[in-house]
């Protein structure tokens, strides 16, 4: 079975992958996958450079990911070339990896915060979303990142609306409240979405 796992900024993925983990399942991180593709020498770095400039890249030589997505940030056309240069490399790398773990281990997860923007639906068996009230989100964001009300709340709009990924997720596990109560959601979908 794949699980994609995905949610907005700041909701908690990463809580809900650990645990997952705990329980058994191999990982498939998309921002890992991304951070390997991008390393210095790599091809899909040379064409990110090549496409919007040496100003991307910091003075080691590795991709300044704050200053590139502050550079597509509301340009659509810069977005949309990202996309085209990263996406295929990504998807082909996530393939081979869910395919390899597919082998060892009966549950495989997906953490793709942008699994339903880019249908990767498609590839996986339930989409579990992470949701937090959206007070919470932003506190938790701007906590986080160091960022501004106004600059947390634009990060946030950029992405689906939370009413979109609702509707199209499986299982839900909701993140406002405490880690332990997180658990626990995580611990109940377990045993009644994956083992049974």
């Amino acid at each position: 079975m794949v699980i994609g796992l995905t949610g907005g900024i700041a909701s908690g993925k990463s809580l809900v992958a650990d645990e997952l983990s705990r329980r058994g399942a191999a990982l498939v991180d998309a921002d890992l996958v991304s951070r390997e593709l991008t390393r210095p020498g790599s091809p899909v770095l040379s064409q990110l450079v090549e496409a919007f400039g040496p100003e991307i890249l910091q003075g080691d030589g590795q991709l300044d990911r704050k200053g590139l997505a502050e550079k597509v940030f509301g340009d659509a056309r810069a977005l949309e070339r990202l996309n085209q240069i990263t996406h295929p490399a990504i998807w082909k790398e996530i393939h081979h990896e869910l395919g390899e773990h597919s082998r060892t281990h009966p549950v495989v997860v997906l953490v793709a915060p942008l699994l339903l923007e880019h249908g990767g639906e498609r590839y996986v068996d339930q989409v579990w979303v992470v949701h937090v009230r959206p007070e919470v989100q932003l506190e938790r964001l701007m906590r986080r990142d160091g960022l501004s009300a106004q600059q947390a709340e634009a990060r946030r709009s950029a992405q689906m609306s939370a009413g979109e990924r609702l509707k199209r997720a499986d299982v839900v596990i909701d993140n406002s409240g405490s880690p332990e109560e997180t658990v626990r959601q995580v611990e109940s979908m377990w045993l009644h979405r994956v083992e049974a």
